[in-house]
């Protein structure tokens, strides 16, 4: 690994949930939440909508990694001939297929982390990923099957600092638990300059979306009857929705 590839993997292992917290959870503090990925009817315009839509501008097949409910595909309906999504989830990738079958797009799905499904999953004309780098350690090896996979790009979709690091607050008051710094889009883009990537970097900022207390409650590891506590430290907080769009074509 190069220095900013080490500097990613370190921040990004700081900040995992410690195994005496983890072991005293009561349910799984990592699961998300199906209803919170669903695509919406009508899709956002976003820096990362229109980064894909100049790759696909004579429309073409799409990867989706790390899909979720279809989100980052389906506000590309119109460009794609098919798509395939990849999820480690099943019910993520249940919300995928029902709402490629509504939108009548041609689909497939592949269920596991990449990049091991890599070869499972195959090549499209477009690969896009959002949202997921914050949850990678090993960077240079997640981006470079990305670009593999991609016959003219790739199109990644992340937040500022990690999406969680508003909370880190929460882990003070409640676990006595000090997180280190986050790792940021800088570092992501230091990375992939030390692969020899060049990308078009578009800050932006997104919508704001409150999350529901009990998901908060869960994500920190607490019982439900903490729920109260909990949504009334969340009306301290700031936080930040700064996102960035890296994208970049394959020769």
């Amino acid at each position: 690994m190069g220095s900013a590839a080490t500097l990613w993997a370190e921040r990004q292992q700081g900040r995992g949930i410690p195994p005496e917290i983890l072991a005293k959870a009561p349910s799984n503090p990592f699961r998300h939440d199906v209803d919170l990925f669903i695509a919406p009817s009508q899709p956002v315009d976003t820096p990362s909508r229109r980064a894909a839509l100049e790759l696909l501008a004579d429309g073409g097949t799409l990867l989706d990694v790390g899909c979720g409910g279809g989100a980052a595909s389906f506000a590309l309906v119109g460009r794609i001939s098919q798509v395939t999504g990849v999820d480690q989830q099943q019910d993520m990738l249940d919300a995928f297929s029902a709402g490629a079958e509504a939108r009548d797009v041609p689909h497939r799905t592949v269920l596991g982390r990449w990049p091991d499904i890599a070869p499972e999953a195959g090549s499209a004309d477009v690969v896009v990923s959002h949202h997921v780098l914050h949850n990678v350690v090993d960077l240079p090896a997640f981006v470079q099957a990305l670009t593999a996979a991609a016959r003219r790009g790739v199109v990644v979709e992340m937040m500022a600092q990690h999406p969680m690091a508003w909370l880190d607050p929460l882990w003070v008051r409640f676990h006595g638990l000090h997180r280190p710094p986050s790792a940021t889009t800088d570092d992501a883009v230091a990375v992939l300059r030390e692969l020899g990537i060049e990308p078009t970097v578009r800050r932006w900022e997104r919508a704001t979306d409150r999350r529901d207390a009990a998901w908060v409650t869960r994500r920190l590891c607490l019982s439900e009857d903490r729920v109260p506590e909990v949504d009334a430290a969340l009306a301290t907080l700031d936080r930040s929705m700064l996102a960035a769009t890296l994208s970049w074509t394959v020769d």
